[in-house]
Protein backbone atom coordinates (compact mmCIF):
# COMPACT_ATOMS: atom_id res chain seq x y z
CA UNK A 1 0.00 0.00 0.00
CA UNK A 2 1.38 3.40 -1.00
CA UNK A 3 2.11 5.70 1.95
CA UNK A 4 -0.04 8.78 2.32
CA UNK A 5 2.81 10.47 4.25
CA UNK A 6 6.55 9.99 3.91
CA UNK A 7 8.94 12.13 5.94
CA UNK A 8 12.63 11.80 5.09
CA UNK A 9 15.18 13.42 7.43
CA UNK A 10 12.90 16.34 8.27
CA UNK A 11 14.80 19.09 10.04
CA UNK A 12 13.53 22.47 11.17
CA UNK A 13 15.58 25.29 12.68
CA UNK A 14 14.72 28.80 13.70
CA UNK A 15 17.26 31.59 13.75
CA UNK A 16 17.86 34.37 16.28
CA UNK A 17 20.28 36.57 14.42
CA UNK A 18 23.07 34.20 13.45
CA UNK A 19 22.22 31.70 16.18
CA UNK A 20 20.55 28.53 14.90
CA UNK A 21 17.95 26.91 17.14
CA UNK A 22 17.30 23.35 15.86
CA UNK A 23 13.81 22.07 16.75
CA UNK A 24 13.44 18.98 14.53
CA UNK A 25 16.66 17.02 14.13
CA UNK A 26 15.97 14.39 11.49
CA UNK A 27 12.44 12.96 11.57
CA UNK A 28 11.72 9.87 9.46
CA UNK A 29 8.12 8.68 9.42
CA UNK A 30 5.73 6.83 7.12
CA UNK A 31 1.94 6.76 7.43
CA UNK A 32 -0.26 4.49 5.33
CA UNK A 33 -3.83 5.33 4.27
CA UNK A 34 -6.48 4.73 6.94
CA UNK A 35 -3.99 4.78 9.84
CA UNK A 36 -5.01 6.23 13.19
CA UNK A 37 -1.93 7.73 14.80
CA UNK A 38 -1.23 9.78 17.92
CA UNK A 39 1.68 12.20 18.02
CA UNK A 40 2.89 12.72 21.58
CA UNK A 41 5.73 14.50 23.33
CA UNK A 42 6.46 16.88 26.20
CA UNK A 43 6.35 20.64 25.80
CA UNK A 44 9.31 21.74 23.68
CA UNK A 45 9.74 18.31 22.08
CA UNK A 46 9.02 19.57 18.56
CA UNK A 47 5.61 17.91 18.13
CA UNK A 48 3.82 21.22 17.40
CA UNK A 49 6.45 22.14 14.82
CA UNK A 50 6.07 18.70 13.24
CA UNK A 51 2.28 19.10 13.25
CA UNK A 52 2.63 22.44 11.43
CA UNK A 53 4.81 20.82 8.78
CA UNK A 54 2.41 17.88 8.40
CA UNK A 55 -0.43 20.39 8.00
CA UNK A 56 1.49 22.43 5.39
CA UNK A 57 1.37 25.43 7.71
CA UNK A 58 5.18 25.50 7.66
CA UNK A 59 7.99 23.99 5.58
CA UNK A 60 11.08 22.11 6.77
CA UNK A 61 14.54 23.63 6.70
CA UNK A 62 15.81 20.37 5.27
CA UNK A 63 14.40 17.01 4.20
CA UNK A 64 11.46 15.77 2.14
CA UNK A 65 7.75 15.65 2.94
CA UNK A 66 5.74 13.62 0.43
CA UNK A 67 1.95 13.93 0.92
CA UNK A 68 -0.23 11.73 -1.28
CA UNK A 69 2.51 11.51 -3.89
CA UNK A 70 3.25 15.26 -3.92
CA UNK A 71 6.52 16.71 -2.61
CA UNK A 72 5.25 19.61 -0.49
CA UNK A 73 8.57 20.27 1.29
CA UNK A 74 9.43 23.51 -0.47
CA UNK A 75 6.18 24.74 -1.99
CA UNK A 76 5.39 28.45 -1.86
CA UNK A 77 2.56 29.89 0.26
CA UNK A 78 -0.06 29.76 -2.51
CA UNK A 79 0.75 26.14 -3.35
CA UNK A 80 0.64 25.18 0.32
CA UNK A 81 -2.75 26.91 0.73
CA UNK A 82 -4.09 24.82 -2.15
CA UNK A 83 -2.78 21.61 -0.59
CA UNK A 84 -4.29 22.52 2.78
CA UNK A 85 -7.71 23.13 1.26
CA UNK A 86 -7.84 19.95 -0.83
CA UNK A 87 -5.78 17.39 1.07
CA UNK A 88 -6.04 18.23 4.78
CA UNK A 89 -8.89 18.66 7.25
CA UNK A 90 -7.99 20.45 10.50
CA UNK A 91 -9.61 20.11 13.93
CA UNK A 92 -8.30 22.46 16.63
CA UNK A 93 -8.57 22.66 20.41
CA UNK A 94 -10.07 26.16 20.13
CA UNK A 95 -12.67 25.04 17.52
CA UNK A 96 -12.04 28.16 15.34
CA UNK A 97 -15.65 28.59 14.23
CA UNK A 98 -16.94 31.97 13.04
CA UNK A 99 -19.52 33.15 15.62
CA UNK A 100 -21.87 34.94 13.20
CA UNK A 101 -22.23 31.96 10.87
CA UNK A 102 -24.60 29.04 11.38
CA UNK A 103 -23.29 25.51 11.81
CA UNK A 104 -23.76 24.62 8.14
CA UNK A 105 -22.19 27.90 6.99
CA UNK A 106 -19.13 27.18 9.14
CA UNK A 107 -18.89 23.66 7.72
CA UNK A 108 -19.17 25.08 4.19
CA UNK A 109 -16.15 27.42 4.47
CA UNK A 110 -13.63 25.05 2.82
CA UNK A 111 -16.11 24.64 -0.05
CA UNK A 112 -16.30 28.41 -0.48
CA UNK A 113 -12.51 28.53 -0.91
CA UNK A 114 -12.76 25.60 -3.34
CA UNK A 115 -15.24 27.51 -5.51
CA UNK A 116 -18.22 25.18 -4.95
CA UNK A 117 -21.65 26.74 -5.70
CA UNK A 118 -23.98 27.71 -2.83
CA UNK A 119 -26.63 25.04 -3.38
CA UNK A 120 -24.06 22.24 -3.42
CA UNK A 121 -22.23 23.79 -0.42
CA UNK A 122 -25.41 23.75 1.63
CA UNK A 123 -26.29 20.17 0.64
CA UNK A 124 -22.82 18.80 1.36
CA UNK A 125 -22.50 20.71 4.63
CA UNK A 126 -25.86 19.58 5.98
CA UNK A 127 -25.10 15.99 4.94
CA UNK A 128 -21.81 16.15 6.85
CA UNK A 129 -23.55 17.57 9.93
CA UNK A 130 -25.94 14.60 9.80
CA UNK A 131 -22.93 12.27 9.71
CA UNK A 132 -21.60 13.75 12.98
CA UNK A 133 -25.04 13.65 14.61
CA UNK A 134 -25.95 17.34 14.28
CA UNK A 135 -28.38 17.40 11.37
CA UNK A 136 -31.01 19.18 13.44
CA UNK A 137 -28.54 21.90 14.53
CA UNK A 138 -27.61 23.08 11.01
CA UNK A 139 -29.12 26.56 11.49
CA UNK A 140 -27.78 27.15 15.02
CA UNK A 141 -24.90 29.53 15.65
CA UNK A 142 -21.93 28.50 17.85
CA UNK A 143 -23.27 30.36 20.91
CA UNK A 144 -26.37 28.15 20.72
CA UNK A 145 -24.35 24.92 20.87
CA UNK A 146 -22.55 23.02 23.63
CA UNK A 147 -18.77 22.55 23.57
CA UNK A 148 -19.12 19.02 22.26
CA UNK A 149 -21.55 20.11 19.55
CA UNK A 150 -19.17 22.91 18.49
CA UNK A 151 -16.34 20.39 18.14
CA UNK A 152 -18.62 18.15 16.05
CA UNK A 153 -19.25 21.11 13.74
CA UNK A 154 -15.47 21.59 13.50
CA UNK A 155 -15.04 17.89 12.65
CA UNK A 156 -17.75 18.14 9.97
CA UNK A 157 -15.91 21.16 8.52
CA UNK A 158 -12.66 19.14 8.46
CA UNK A 159 -14.38 16.31 6.57
CA UNK A 160 -16.51 18.26 4.09
CA UNK A 161 -13.86 18.47 1.35
CA UNK A 162 -13.17 14.73 1.60
CA UNK A 163 -9.50 15.32 2.48
CA UNK A 164 -6.74 12.71 2.38
CA UNK A 165 -5.74 13.46 5.96
CA UNK A 166 -7.45 14.62 9.17
CA UNK A 167 -5.14 16.47 11.59
CA UNK A 168 -6.54 17.01 15.08
CA UNK A 169 -4.57 19.20 17.50
CA UNK A 170 -5.59 18.52 21.13
CA UNK A 171 -9.23 18.16 19.98
CA UNK A 172 -10.54 17.33 23.46
CA UNK A 173 -8.45 19.91 25.34
CA UNK A 174 -11.42 22.17 26.11
CA UNK A 175 -13.99 19.42 26.76
CA UNK A 176 -15.11 17.56 29.87
CA UNK A 177 -14.44 13.84 30.24
CA UNK A 178 -17.84 12.61 29.03
CA UNK A 179 -17.78 14.85 25.95
CA UNK A 180 -14.13 13.92 25.26
CA UNK A 181 -15.12 10.25 25.12
CA UNK A 182 -17.95 11.05 22.68
CA UNK A 183 -15.59 13.01 20.42
CA UNK A 184 -12.93 10.28 20.48
CA UNK A 185 -15.56 7.67 19.62
CA UNK A 186 -16.55 9.87 16.68
CA UNK A 187 -12.91 10.01 15.50
CA UNK A 188 -12.74 6.21 15.76
CA UNK A 189 -15.86 5.98 13.61
CA UNK A 190 -14.41 8.42 11.06
CA UNK A 191 -11.21 6.38 10.84
CA UNK A 192 -13.14 3.13 10.48
CA UNK A 193 -14.86 4.63 7.41
CA UNK A 194 -11.51 4.97 5.65
CA UNK A 195 -10.04 8.29 6.77
CA UNK A 196 -6.42 8.75 7.87
CA UNK A 197 -6.35 10.51 11.25
CA UNK A 198 -3.34 12.01 13.05
CA UNK A 199 -4.00 13.28 16.55
CA UNK A 200 -1.68 15.50 18.60
CA UNK A 201 -2.27 15.02 22.32
CA UNK A 202 -0.43 14.98 25.63
CA UNK A 203 -3.09 12.78 27.26
CA UNK A 204 -2.36 9.05 27.43
CA UNK A 205 -6.04 8.08 27.73
CA UNK A 206 -6.83 10.00 24.53
CA UNK A 207 -3.85 8.48 22.68
CA UNK A 208 -5.11 5.04 23.73
CA UNK A 209 -7.96 5.36 21.22
CA UNK A 210 -5.50 5.37 18.33
CA UNK A 211 -3.76 2.37 16.73
CA UNK A 212 -0.22 3.76 16.77
CA UNK A 213 1.65 6.17 19.03
CA UNK A 214 4.71 8.12 17.84
CA UNK A 215 6.56 9.88 20.65
CA UNK A 216 8.76 12.89 19.90
CA UNK A 217 11.49 14.05 22.28
CA UNK A 218 14.22 16.63 21.67
CA UNK A 219 13.35 16.85 17.98
CA UNK A 220 13.64 13.16 17.12
CA UNK A 221 11.32 10.13 17.15
CA UNK A 222 11.85 8.52 20.54
CA UNK A 223 9.49 5.60 19.94
CA UNK A 224 6.96 4.39 17.37
CA UNK A 225 4.69 1.54 18.36
CA UNK A 226 1.27 0.06 17.80
CA UNK A 227 -1.12 0.32 20.72
CA UNK A 228 -1.60 -3.05 22.47
CA UNK A 229 -5.27 -3.70 21.79
CA UNK A 230 -5.94 -1.28 18.90
CA UNK A 231 -9.30 -0.68 20.55
CA UNK A 232 -10.71 2.21 22.48
CA UNK A 233 -10.48 2.05 26.26
CA UNK A 234 -13.58 1.33 28.28
CA UNK A 235 -15.52 4.48 29.11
Amino acid sequence: MKDIITLKDIRKSYFLGKQELPVLKGINLSVTPNEYLALMGPSGSGKSTLMNILGCLDVPTQGQYILNGKNVSHMDDDELAGIRNTEIGFVFQQFNLLPRLTAWENVALPLVYAGVGKKEREERSKHMLEKVGLGERAHHRPNELSGGQIQRVAIARALVNNPSLILADEPTGNLDTKTSIEIMELFSEIQSQGNTVILVTHEEDIAAYTHRIVRIRDGIVESDRSTPSQTAPAS
